[in-house]
């Protein structure tokens, strides 16, 4: 998936050095190449995100029983 992001990037950062201003070259980069890049491999590494949110960890499981509270015994 990345080398896809990387050749997406590559092709862009060509088109943006073609233009005819700075400007113009930065708009382009920007809009044909980071923002829709950085949105797609936000959708894409969502169901990702989400199972490494649901995975409790052994440590916290145990706080989640106890509550963490030491009580009368601290």
């Amino acid at each position: 998936m990345y080398i896809v992001a990387i050749g997406w990037l590559w092709v862009v950062l060509m088109m943006a050095v073609t233009e005819s201003s700075i400007t113009a070259g930065i708009l382009t980069f920007f809009f044909y190449g980071l923002a829709p890049l950085a949105l797609f491999l936000w959708l894409v590494g969502t169901p990702a995100r989400r199972r490494r949110r649901s995975v409790v960890m052994p440590d916290e499981e145990v706080r989640q029983q106890d509550g963490g509270d030491a009580g009368r015994n601290e």
